[in-house]
């Protein structure tokens, strides 16, 4: 049986410690700690040397004593910020953030669950085909963690990442790809009130572009935006510089290709338009994934919701997570929702209920698999 106050009071625990992305190195240390006394085979990779983060993922594993499928088992280290010196609130049957800073469920509760998975796999001496488990640096903001990940550690084809909203047995079985778009617009610098018409603006050059596009949500599969913009040194000089930062996405892929040469020529239009220069730079952060009922991922979560009553929810999301890398690696991974509320606001929460139901799925979703080809 799942142990429910361990389980709060581990999350307590861990929320408690501070480990912002590119920060995660006490939050490492600890959990290398904790599947160690487990009986794991602990590594740290060296994830955290290519993209500056103060460690790299750990990666945990325990041999099957069946002939089941070995199943990863992956949540993320880093929070958002603000995310220092989090003090977590019980009030009734949810846990919450004081106020001041995150709560760090996001991703947490999902190392919480997978601890406590582990250990009443020990305690029960429940058969299963071996685990992997893999907790991620700097997810946020980059994926940067699964992106560098030490993939010839890694043996399991099946991946189960605990990482998103809605309750035990949601499942999310497709995410979009995602470029990014760089914007720098060359104008020509002039006095503002003496000989403005010599200037070229590029602040409105990069405003007239803008108002050519269609950002927000395009369709029920798609959204494209404009985040950041910035230019200009003084009131009175006519400003000859001006980049811009933006972004599509799309779970059809020829969708984000659409969107992201409409967003493109958009821009150069207006550059020729007010006769300025533009360099433009994209790139695909992430690849799309679409995975069907009978995959094996969704398949045993399905099954793992029907046994304990639950209704499995297959579920779209417009947002990327390391399972977007391990699909494109050749690992079938499917995200499970963890209940986990109001993410990277200060009023993030969630429900012990949901804190600990998470244990008792991915544990059934273990059991399901054991055995199973």
């Amino acid at each position: 049986m799942v142990n429910s106050q361990r389980m709060i009071d581990e999350f307590l625990e861990l929320v408690r410690i501070d480990s912002v992305s590119g920060k995660e190195r006490q939050m490492a240390d600890l959990l290398k700690e904790k599947l160690a006394g487990l009986g794991l085979e602990v590594v740290e990779d060296g994830a955290g040397r290519a993209v500056g983060s103060d460690t790299g993922n750990i990666i945990g594993k325990l041999p099957g004593s069946d002939s089941g499928p070995v199943l990863m088992l992956c949540a993320h280290m880093d929070t958002v910020e603000p995310g220092w010196g989090v003090k977590p609130v019980i009030e009734g049957r949810v846990i919450r953030s004081s106020g001041d800073t995150v709560l760090g469920a996001d991703d947490k509760a999902g190392i919480t669950a997978i601890l406590e998975v582990i250990r009443v796999i020990k305690e029960q001496s429940i058969s299963h085909g071996g685990l992997e488990v893999v907790f991620t640096i700097w997810e946020e903001g980059g994926l940067f963690g699964a992106k560098h990940l030490d993939y010839s550690l890694i043996s399991a084809k099946c991946c189960f990442v605990l990482d998103s909203h809605g309750p035990p047995g949601t499942i999310i079985n497709r995410a979009p790809s995602q470029d990014k778009i760089g914007v720098t617009i060359k104008g020509r610098a002039a006095h503002a009130g003496i000989n403005p018409e010599d200037g070229i603006n590029a602040i409105q050059v990069a405003a007239y572009a803008i108002s050519q596009m269609k950002l927000g949500r395009i369709d029920d599969e798609s959204t494209s935006n404009i985040g950041i913009i910035a230019g200009g040194k003084a009131t009175n000089i006519i400003s000859d510089s001006a980049t811009m930062d933006g972004e599509t996405r799309s779970l059809d892929v020829r969708k984000r290709e659409t969107l992201t040469n409409n967003i493109c020529n958009a821009i150069r239009e207006a550059a020729a338009k007010f006769g300025a220069g533009v360099d433009i730079v994209t790139e695909t952060l992430y690849h799309d994934y679409n995975l069907g009922k009978d995959d094996l991922p969704v398949k045993l979560a399905s099954e793992a919701a029907e046994k304990l009553g639950l209704t499995p929810k297959l579920e779209k999301t417009g947002g990327g997570s390391d399972a977007n890398i391990f699909n494109k690696m050749g690992i079938a991974t499917a995200v499970l929702g963890i209940g986990m509320s109001k993410v990277h606001t200060t009023e993030e929460y969630i429900t012990i209920d949901d804190l600990c139901g998470n244990a008792v799925y991915l544990l059934e979703i273990v059991k399901s698999a054991a055995g199973s080809k």
